[in-house]
């Protein structure tokens, strides 16, 4: 199995925090003698999703119907049977995958299972999450290119590393089906951060843990826990679909990658800084921040992606 976790995020985001916090007391331009290394994001030659792309969905633990349509709508949010919006809409943000080499891709939810009675517990490993998705993966030889399969875990659920090192992951695994035939696919996993840890995984909706304890944002769907959530899902899908099988776009080590989103770990706005996401967008009426907007009227926060084009971490707002 290999995989890519969604943990440099979490590192780079308590990491410029903590800049942010030091830089008060030191003269600012110590804060130039290192210079950061450019970003690119190289092509490594392997295989990357495109076309159709199916996402499966298990749900681990127990996800009300709410909470389960904030994830369904966002992914919804990504493809539209049109042209695509102009932003800030979510279709826009993800339209950028595009310059990735794998050109337009739409987004559609396929097959959903519910695991409420935790058949295999309430702790889970990283080979628990692999063989959960395995389940959503279909008979047939080779690699299945127009799919993710996304194991979802609930509040109560632990999974080794989370909140410690990483809010999600995205990697590939193998399953035996069939005539012999194995299948290689690509799945991601996201936990909700509610109980376990908000200030690290639902960040700017939270206090962080370290770091100027500005104040949170309220969350466009009023969830703090499953609008963090959105925030991961959004960093590890566009991971999946430019990096799938560690050969894709990246830059550093295959097995700790600085992918599409991780790459602009902390933005969200135009203006952005460390500890602070940027200028928002600020609904009216709930006084809720956000920078995207989807399906039946929702409204997101999602990352910054990197943009092939421009070289550059794009920002909707």
């Amino acid at each position: 199995m290999a995989s890519s976790s969604y943990c440099l995020s979490i590192h780079l985001l308590l990491f410029s925090v903590l800049i942010s916090a030091c830089s008060a007391s030191h003269p600012a331009r110590m804060l130039f003698l290192v210079k950061p290394k450019p970003i690119i994001l190289k092509y490594h030659g392997g295989d990357l999703l495109k076309g159709n792309i199916t996402v499966n969905l298990l749900w681990y633990g127990k996800f009300n119907p709410s909470e389960k349509s904030i994830i369904i709508d966002f992914l919804n949010s990504l493809s539209t049977n049109n042209s695509i919006p102009p932003p800030p809409s979510a279709a826009y943000w993800w339209n950028t995958t595009a310059s990735y080499n794998i050109g337009q891709s739409k987004i559609s939810v396929g097959s959903q299972i519910s695991d409420q009675n935790y058949s295999i517990g309430k702790s889970l490993t990283d080979s628990d999450i692999t063989s959960l998705a395995s389940k959503l993966a279909s008979p047939g030889p080779g690699k299945n290119l127009n799919s993710f399969h996304l194991v979802l875990t609930s509040t109560d659920v632990l999974v080794d590393g989370f909140c410690m090192s990483r809010c999600g992951v995205h990697g590939s695994g193998r399953v035996k089906r069939r005539h012999g035939h194995r299948l290689e696919f690509a799945y991601g996993w996201v936990g909700n951060p509610t109980i376990q840890c908000p200030g690290e995984c639902a960040w700017p909706f939270h206090k962080p843990t370290v770091g100027p304890q500005t104040p949170p944002l309220t969350p466009p769907n009023g969830d703090v826990g499953v609008d963090g959530m959105v925030i991961s899902l959004a960093t590890i899908l566009a991971g999946a679909v430019t990096n799938p099988f560690d050969k894709g776009y990246f830059q550093g080590s295959p097995s700790m990658p600085m992918e599409a989103v991780t790459a602009c770990a902390g933005l969200f706005g135009s203006g952005a800084f460390p500890g602070y996401p940027g200028k928002l967008l600020v609904d009216k009426k709930t006084g809720a921040s956000y920078n995207a907007l989807g399906v039946k009227g929702r409204k997101y926060l999602i990352p910054a992606i990197w943009d092939p084009n421009t070289l550059k971490c794009k920002t909707l707002v």
